[in-house]
């Protein structure tokens, strides 16, 4: 079988018939789509044909690149705009560009060639390395939007390179921490020569002038070291001393002066050793093992960070006329109309008012299928519209939206300890103290035996050694990565010590309607009074619910038609007229009331029962209920398997709560409960010695979850930045909460491992130290060793063992239906 002709421009298959061609290099050659025919024309009329013999591999489809509208590129000429991106030196405009495939050297060729052939173009350099395209371009004689049209116009994409302020900071710590380990890292070596030099085995022939200046040599390559590599240390030590603080900074500083100023010592003196090479050495264990922790944590923090970038620069608002103008995210207020096309994000929270579409919501809630949305439907920023073209309703920008409660929660449970991680806190700090007054003890002792030289570098073997670095790290960094693990998942922890307190729960206690039931009423069926019409009935409760934003109304649909005069009771029902005829919907006795006829008696049967009458008697019942989630008797089995004490506590109609009890297998159900019933029942379960885990909606739950020692509200039922839950269930998805359980026993299993190991390792080197068997280059190495592997360990959790539900295949054709 004969193979298909391979694309001249991109590789790609030629389609078989295609009649897509280029004269290349003075022969036709094959294209596989108009796209790669369109920009090889634009390369050949360009006369710059001859990237084709300098290319080493073939360029990007440009089919598979991001399509950017004009109107997006011409945005970009505005001068607000502008002044994000562009510096300007009179009529000179300088731009950084971040260009998008590149596929080889040939690619920068190409693109700096075609560039400088444009009218006012004055250099356009591109950066291999980051693929960063530095332009300078008279704007006089050129558009922004034109140069940016011509990069497209030849395969590639160009993006104004604009580094989110915490991630350049973020990239300038670590080449600030790269430089001060690469500068120790260089005189070690160095240093290492100078000192081997001097030593007995090899100065047999060295005269006392050649020792002196290789010492000097050793002392001018360390200070270095010490005064900017060690600079870190030594601003930290200060600022403990100064908030009466004992940590691994003052040890660090201590063992690094002392002998760096003993070395000076000796350098003047001519006498002793230098031990200059044992202070370039810890420095440089010291600085390596500190900037892998912060890469390893980093791993964690940074998908917070890239939370934010989830939202679009740029979004199409609806005009009065019907027609689409791009705008500025910053430019988006409440209110507006928005249209967002399939593959692009939302940019704001709001309210679907026309379209129907699928939700990719996985980056936010670890819900890893698209979500059914229609009119109605309420979407969040930075969710992709997988589907159809959607027109949304602008409800909150900015700081407001739930990306961003969602972001300030995530950071506020990193930066908070739980008792365990405090704990380790103050047995470091304790430990340093036991340890200092130790060295001062041990040191005294040698002193006393062997004389002061021998007595000096014990002490400072016992200094690196005793340095709490691990017993530090043990804690913090498993809970910062058991906190995006759990993220993942789709549960938000929200406060520091819930992933410890977990462990401890024996009571959970569960809300009904938006917990475990999906909170939205559907109608179940209609039942006519003798003589009334069923479908008319319906017809008529419809045109006056239309009216209302009430939960219940969204169970009756929408109506084309709505009812005049409408008014609304709360709590009670409507009242409105339809077609000439005044009916209420509602409560029996408010309806009855309308014409003064005795009311019937709600039926026995489960749901809610809405009346429907009118002046001159009842019409219809309206049955409506709440649907229960579907995974909601997989969550209750295996809390019973965890031996957990159950209990349904609701404000709902006793008769209902305990039948859904009974259907779900939960002995204990309490029903009619007030929010002030609720907190006094957890309360009273707390004074017995419960541990109470509280599960609810987060709407009329805000007491009681304040109350429980650890509190779960429902993240689709709350707003996400007024929550008083100690965690949030962004997913749909109940059975989260069981994988939680094992995420919370597997994180104080590791950290129960690194405070044991980094206890044994600090208590089991300081007698060797002090004994004189480890010198201080070894304890640097070890301690290292040790701060290592205790990130290590605690990265571990970041491999998820997700399990499928097993209602997921239900649950989407429920969605889609």
């Amino acid at each position: 079988m004969n193979q298909p002709l391979p694309c001249y421009h991109c590789g790609e298959p030629v389609p078989a018939g295609s009649t897509w061609q280029v004269s290349i290099l003075g022969a036709p050659r094959a294209m596989c789509c108009p796209g790669c025919e369109a920009v090889a024309q634009a390369i050949v009329s360009g006369g710059l044909e001859s990237y084709y013999s300098h290319r080493t591999e073939h360029s990007v489809n440009p089919e598979a690149l991001p399509r950017a509208l004009q109107d997006e590129l011409e945005l970009l000429d505005r001068s607000e705009v502008q002044q994000r991106y562009v510096r300007s030196d009179g009529d000179q405009q300088q731009i950084q560009l971040l260009i998008e495939g590149i596929s080889c050297a040939a690619c920068g060729w190409l693109i700096e060639r075609r560039l400088k052939q444009m009218p006012g173009v004055r250099e356009a350099s591109l950066n291999l390395g980051n693929n960063r395209l530095n332009l300078s371009w008279d704007t006089n004689r050129s558009k922004l939007s034109s140069l940016l049209a011509e990069i497209r116009r030849i395969g590639y994409i160009g993006h104004p390179y604009e580094p989110d302020r915490a991630s350049a900071q973020i990239a300038a710590e670590n080449r600030r921490h790269l430089r001060r380990l690469g500068l120790a890292g260089l005189m070690f070596m160095q240093v290492m020569m100078a000192t081997m030099a001097l030593w007995d085995g090899f100065n047999q022939d060295m005269t006392p002038e050649m020792a002196a200046t290789l010492r000097w040599a050793a002392l001018l390559m360390t200070t270095p070291v010490v005064l900017y590599s060690c600079t870190p240390f030594f601003r930290g030590a200060w600022r403990d001393l100064k908030n009466r603080q004992l940590t691994m900074d003052v040890s660090v500083s201590l063992a690094i002066g002392a002998t760096y100023v003993a070395g000076i010592w000796t350098t003047l003196t001519g006498r002793g050793e230098i031990y200059f090479d044992s202070v370039v050495m810890f420095a440089f264990f010291l600085l390596a093992g500190r900037y892998l922790e912060r890469r390893a944590r980093q791993r964690t923090v940074e998908s917070t960070a890239r939370l934010v970038n989830l939202l679009p620069p740029s979004t199409l608002r609806v005009t009065v006329d019907g027609g689409t103008e791009r705008i500025l995210l910053e430019e988006v207020r409440e209110g507006d109309l928005l249209e967002v096309k399939p593959g692009e994000s939302i940019p704001a929270d709001g309210t679907i008012v026309q379209g129907v579409s699928s939700i990719d919501e996985s980056a936010l809630s670890g819900e890893y299928l698209p979500l059914a949305k229609r009119a109605g439907d309420r979407v969040t920023a930075g969710t992709l519209n997988v589907e159809g073209p959607l027109q949304i309703r602008v409800s909150a920008i900015g700081e407001q939206t739930r990306l961003s409660a969602i972001v300030r929660l995530l950071e506020r449970a990193q930066s908070e300890k739980p008792r365990l991680a405090r704990l380790a806190d103050r047995v470091a700090q304790y430990f340093l103290l036991i340890v200092l007054l130790a060295v001062v003890m041990v040191g005294a002792a040698w002193w006393w035996l062997e004389g002061g030289e021998r007595a000096f570098w014990i002490i400072i073997a016992m200094l690196v050694a005793a340095c709490p670095c691990a017993l530090s790290l043990a804690t913090p960094t498993a809970l910062t990565t058991a906190t995006g693990s759990l993220h993942k998942l789709g549960l938000l922890v929200t406060r520091g010590h819930v992933l410890e307190v977990l462990n401890h729960i024996d009571t959970v206690i569960l809300d009904k309607t938006g917990t475990l039931t999906e909170g939205r009423m559907t109608l179940e069926r209609v039942e006519p009074f003798p003589g009334q019409d069923a479908d008319q009935a319906l017809q008529h409760a419809r045109m006056i619910e239309s009216c209302s934003e009430h939960p219940i109304a969204r169970a009756f649909g929408r109506s084309a038609q709505q009812a005049e005069e409408v008014t609304n009771h709360p709590g009670l029902g409507l009242q409105g007229r339809c077609d000439g005829r005044l009916l209420r919907i509602g409560k029996p006795g408010f309806v009855a009331e309308l014409g003064s006829w005795a009311a019937p008696a709600v039926p026995n049967d489960a749901g809610q029962w809405l009346l429907l009458g009118d002046q001159t008697g009842p019409i219809a019942w309206f049955v409506l209920n709440d649907r229960l989630r579907s995974d909601a008797g997989a969550l209750i089995d295996a809390l019973k398997r965890r031996g957990m004490r159950l209990v349904l506590l609701s404000g709902d109609h006793a008769p209902v709560v305990e039948r859904m009890a009974a259907e779900l297998g939960i002995s204990e159900a309490i029903g009619n409960a007030t929010p002030s019933d609720k907190l006094a029942f957890v309360q009273q379960q707390q004074n017995r010695g419960a541990r109470v885990l509280m599960l609810g909606d987060g709407v009329n739950d805000v007491p009681v979850l304040a109350s429980a020692d650890i509190s779960v509200a429902m993240g689709d039922a709350s707003d996400l930045a007024k929550t008083s839950a100690d965690a949030v269930l962004l997913s749909s998805h109940l059975q989260v909460l069981d994988e939680t359980f094992d995420v919370a026993r597997r994180t104080r299993r590791v950290m129960v491992q690194n405070l044991f190991w980094a206890s044994a390792y600090n208590f089991g080197i300081l007698p060797l130290a002090a004994l004189g068997l480890i010198g201080p280059a070894l304890a640097a190495a070890g301690m290292s060793a040790s701060s290592l592997l205790v990130v290590l360990n605690a990265l571990r959790l970041a491999r998820l063992r997700r399990r499928r539900h097993q209602a997921t295949g239900a649950t989407l054709q429920e969605q889609t239906a």
